[in-house]
C-alpha cells in the first residue's frame, strides 16, 4: 500500500536525468552517431529550437545499421516523431506504466511548453525502487545459494 501512494505522489521531477543530448532535426545521422558516442548517450532529442519533435534511440541506430541505411540523411527522416513523453510533475508510477506497457527503456521529460528538460530513463526508476522500497527489491529466498544435486525434469 505505502509504495502505490509513493509511485502515484512521487513526480517525475525526483527522478529524471538532466544531462540529455539534444540535435536539430537537420542533422544528419552519422553525426548524431558521432555525438552520441562522444558523449557516450544512448538516445538524442531532436528539437526545433527547445521544442522537442522526436528521439533517436540506439535501438533506432541498430535498425539503421543492420539495413545498411544512408548515414548522411537528416536526423528528422529516421527519427521517432512525437515521441510518448513525460511532464516533469507526472507521477513515478505514470512513467513505469509508461515504460512497461510500450516497451521503453527511457522517456522524454519536457515541461509545459514542450521543451525537452531530460529523460527519465528505467535505471533511474530502479534506483528509485531501491532507495524507497528496499523490503520489496531486496527480497531474497532463504537459502539463496541453493543448488539441486540432481538434475530436475525428465
Amino acid at each position: 500500500m505505502v509504495a502505490q501512494l509513493n509511485l502515484s505522489s512521487e513526480t517525475v521531477a525526483k527522478i529524471y536525468a538532466s544531462d540529455h543530448l539534444i540535435v536539430c532535426p537537420t542533422a544528419t545521422v552519422r553525426d548524431v552517431f558521432q555525438q552520441m558516442q562522444t558523449t557516450n548517450n544512448g538516445a538524442a532529442l531532436v528539437c526545433d529550437g527547445e521544442i522537442l519533435k522526436g528521439i533517436f534511440t540506439e535501438r533506432d541506430a541498430l535498425k539503421l545499421m543492420a539495413s545498411e541505411a544512408n548515414l548522411d540523411v537528416p536526423i528528422a527522416d529516421v527519427m521517432t516523431k512525437d515521441p510518448v513523453s513525460m511532464g516533469v510533475n507526472d507521477a513515478v508510477g505514470k512513467a513505469v506504466a509508461k515504460m512497461s506497457f510500450g516497451g521503453y527503456r527511457r522517456l522524454p521529460v519536457v515541461d509545459d511548453a514542450g521543451c525537452a528538460l531530460g529523460f527519465v530513463k528505467a535505471r533511474h526508476v530502479l534506483h528509485y525502487l531501491v532507495a524507497h522500497f528496499p523490503n520489496i527489491v531486496y527480497n531474497l529466498p532463504p537459502s539463496p545459494h541453493h543448488s539441486t544435486k540432481a538434475r530436475e525434469g525428465a
